[in-house]
């Protein structure tokens, strides 16, 4: 029988600027629905800029807050994300990286980006708290991540970690454990624009 999953908010700085929405519009939407995590990415801006949003972020919501592929930054923050290539350019052996990952940010959250089987298989060894999973259907954030669909979900049952299930994910899908997170990220976006 289909759960009711959490809400996981991707809150990507592209998505903000094509929705016009502030850090203090979403944040404090994300405060008021009780999101219980939200993930906060930019992949163009400095370290300063990022960190500043983390900053102005926390003013406004008080969940979990994950900072993506900063590991710089995660002192700022309730954990870190981080996808395929980042944890390879921390140590080329996954189990070597996630322990280097671990002395720097302790027990705070710690999640990893996923696409395939060897990739679930690798995480599954590895001291992480969930791992992304993505991508579900089709997305305008990321034009060049593969759909999986209907066999994402046969996936995500490999994984011995919760799931967080990204991509093109929609506020009334239901899934089945181990996904225990949805991440929204346009939908959630759109959602708050038009209120």
């Amino acid at each position: 029988m289909p759960q009711e999953t959490e809400i996981y908010a991707l809150i990507d700085s592209r998505l903000l600027r094509r929705y016009d929405l502030s850090l203090a519009r979403v944040g404090r939407f994300l405060e008021e629905a009780k999101i219980p995590i939200a993930q906060y990415r930019d992949k163009e801006a400095s370290d300063a800029d990022v960190a500043r949003a983390l900053e102005e972020l926390r003013i406004y919501y008080s969940g979990t807050l994950i900072v993506n592929d900063r590991l710089g930054l995660a002192g700022l923050a309730d954990g870190l994300h981080l996808g395929q290539e980042d944890l390879a350019a921390i140590d080329p052996d996954s189990e070597a990286a996630v322990s280097k990952v671990r002395r720097q940010i302790g027990s705070k959250l710690l999640g990893l980006s996923t696409h395939n089987r060897e990739e679930i298989e690798t995480a599954n060894a590895l001291d992480l708290d969930y791992i992304g999973l993505g991508a579900y259907r089709s997305t305008a954030t990321k034009a060049d991540a593969g759909v999986s669909g209907k066999a994402l979900l046969e996936l995500a049952r490999l994984s011995r970690h919760p799931v967080a299930l990204i991509g093109g994910v929609r506020w009334e899908d239901r899934f089945e454990a181990p996904i225990r997170y949805k991440v929204l990220g346009s939908a959630l976006m759109e959602r708050i624009a038009n209120l």
